[in-house]
Formats: structure tokens, C-alpha cells, sequence
């Protein structure tokens, strides 16, 4: 039995989380049992024989773990009645010490979505491509597509290095005192067809200044992605992971682990006409296995690049003024 693992991210805003996970890990018992499942998964029967405690017992490790939220313990049917099988459910854990620190009482979120294929400027090798919804645009495994008339319609681009350059209008965050800003998009590596085991390094820089590198595990495939039109073939690229870059006041996160010092004031967020998002593959990558870049109509997640920001509530209200931020992205995006 294959688990999806994930990250246990904790800080002080979730105390009982905390309590959980340090219940967890405050005993030798259930720290073997965790090593003991990284490897393979196992029935409680297993677990209470393996490590010679009685079958009460090793359930209740069962039933602590799975509580913090570091294993799965899944019901299948034996010869002696239903049995719990267990699984390892994460990867790791991190503390952010300073998220508290992020009053968001009285604060507003604001969401500007870009276009996968809108960038303003980009770079790629050969064995590339990019297509929309309905077909391939340009040449398959060549970079004229990315120059296309119609490049805006684009729904899925990959390359093996290079990268591409969005530019999110930025004048409204002048009106009031922005906390955070993020950007989440679905990426995976690039592979011929696709291997679930094809390691990529995908950088992103935040005006011009390199913030995070996101760590993909693999080009995925073996089922369709959810939104993918009929005509994509089951042999090619089916799906991402859906990222988040965030940059506040303490530093840069990706899906809350700090990444850089960089801050909304050093990257000088509110400075210029446009905050400039840049993602792509470094050729000098430790894992070179290139990007594919998802729209709102390919893979899991129904977006393209999304820019959050989250500001001060306490000023005039933005909220009447949402649509006119809407057409000036739809303006930039067009010049």
C-alpha cells in the first residue's frame, strides 16, 4: 500500500497540533514503530508481534500516531476479521517559530491570476513545447511556440531548462500596507512521456532575486489529471504539485520552510510598476530534470500562477476596486 506523504508544518497558532505531534515523538516505542513503517506497512498484529508488545498496546501507539497525523491506519479485510494497516504518512516536520507573529486580524487577501501562458519574457532549450486546451502551439520540441500570437491560450509548457517571467501589476498594493505575498502554481519535472521518479530543481526569483527552489519528485503520470481535455494521451504528463512561495516580514517560505532572508521590503514589492514572478530550471541544476508548468484547464488544480497578497484592512476599502485590478492585469497581459 503506497501512501502519499506530506509535510506536518507546525507553529504557536496551533498549540494542540503541537501537543499532538510532541505526544507522538516523546516515545522510544512509537519512534521504532515510525522507522519500522517507513519501510514497509504493516497490521497492528505485525506491529505488537515485530516489536514484542501486546496487541492493546501497539494499537494505542497506533491510535496516537495517526492522531498527529503521521501515519494512516486503514481498515482491509484478513482471515480474522478486519485488520488496521498502517502506513507512514509524512516526510517531515517543520516548525515555523515566527508565524504567530503574522497578526491577520482585520486584514484583507486579494488574488491576482495570471495565465500560464501571459509571461512577460522567457528563455528555453529544445525539447520543449507548449499547447492550449485544444492542440500543440508551434513546433513540438522547439522554442517557437513560446513566441506564437496566440501563446495567451496556453494550458501546459515544459522545457528542460530555461524559465519564464510573468509581471503582476502592482498599484493597488500601494494604497495600503501589504503583510504578505504569495504565489502558488502547479508544477512537476519533465521527462520523456512521464516517470513518477525524475527529480527537478525549479527555481523562483521575485524581481530579479532568487527566493526558493522547489523540490519535484517526478514527472507524474499513471492516471489522468483531473481537468486534462480527451485528446492528451495517458502516456504523457498527467498532473502536478500544487506550490506556494510566500515572502512576509521574517523571510522567504516555500510551503512554510524558510528558504531566504529576502523580505517584501528588500525584494522592494511596492517600489516599481510591476512585481516580477520568474520560474524555470537552472542549467547548472543539482537535479536537472526539467518543468512542466500547469493551467487552469490541465492537470489537478483549476489555476494557473495566482498572486495573493494579504494587506491592511484597516484603511479604505479595496474590495469596490477588484475589478479594475482585474482589467489592468487583462491590459498588461495584452501589451
Amino acid at each position: 500500500m503506497k501512501i502519499k506523504k506530506k509535510r506536518i508544518a507546525l507553529d504557536f497558532n496551533n498549540k494542540e497540533k503541537i501537543v499532538q505531534v510532541g505526544k507522538a515523538l516523546s516515545s522510544e516505542v512509537r519512534l521504532d514503530i515510525l522507522k519500522f513503517l517507513i519501510d514497509k506497512s504493516a497490521n497492528i498484529s505485525e506491529i505488537a508481534s515485530t516489536f514484542q508488545i501486546p496487541f492493546s498496546s501497539a494499537a494505542l501507539h497506533v491510535k496516537v500516531l495517526e492522531e498527529a497525523g503521521m501515519i494512516t491506519a486503514t481498515e482491509q479485510a484478513g482471515v480474522r476479521g478486519a485488520q488496521k494497516v498502517c502506513g507512514i504518512a509524512f516526510e517531515d516536520i517543520y516548525f515555523n517559530a515566527f508565524r504567530h507573529k503574522m497578526n491577520r486580524d482585520n486584514m484583507k487577501v486579494y488574488h491576482f491570476p495570471m495565465g500560464i501562458g501571459n509571461y512577460y519574457n522567457c528563455m528555453v532549450n529544445e525539447n520543449c513545447g507548449i499547447i492550449s486546451e485544444r492542440s500543440y502551439l508551434g513546433v513540438e520540441d522547439s522554442p517557437y511556440g513560446f513566441y506564437a500570437q496566440n501563446r495567451h491560450e496556453a494550458q501546459l509548457i515544459w522545457f528542460m531548462s530555461g524559465y519564464l517571467e510573468y509581471r503582476f501589476p502592482n498599484y493597488m498594493l500601494k494604497q495600503s500596507k501589504v503583510k504578505e505575498v504569495s504565489f502558488s502554481f502547479e508544477v512537476c519535472s519533465e521527462a520523456p512521456g512521464y516517470q513518477n521518479d525524475w527529480s527537478s530543481d525549479i527555481t523562483v526569483w521575485v524581481n530579479g532575486r532568487e527566493i526558493a527552489t522547489v523540490y519535484s519528485k517526478g514527472d507524474f503520470g499513471g492516471r489522468r489529471g483531473h481537468l486534462n481535455p480527451d485528446w492528451w494521451s495517458d502516456t504523457m504528463t498527467q498532473f502536478g504539485v500544487l506550490k506556494n512561495v510566500t515572502i512576509n516580514g521574517q523571510g522567504c517560505f516555500e510551503d512554510l520552510v524558510k528558504t531566504s532572508e529576502e523580505t517584501i521590503d528588500t525584494l522592494g514589492i511596492c517600489e516599481d510598476y510591476f512585481i516580477s514572478f520568474k520560474i524555470g530550471v537552472k542549467p547548472d541544476a543539482k537535479n536537472l530534470g526539467g518543468m512542466n508548468l500547469f493551467g487552469e484547464k490541465f492537470g489537478d488544480y483549476a489555476q494557473g500562477i495566482v498572486m495573493s497578497v494579504l494587506m491592511d484592512g484597516s484603511g479604505e476599502d479595496l474590495e469596490v476596486e477588484e475589478d479594475a485590478i482585474e482589467d489592468k492585469v487583462l491590459e498588461d497581459e495584452e501589451n
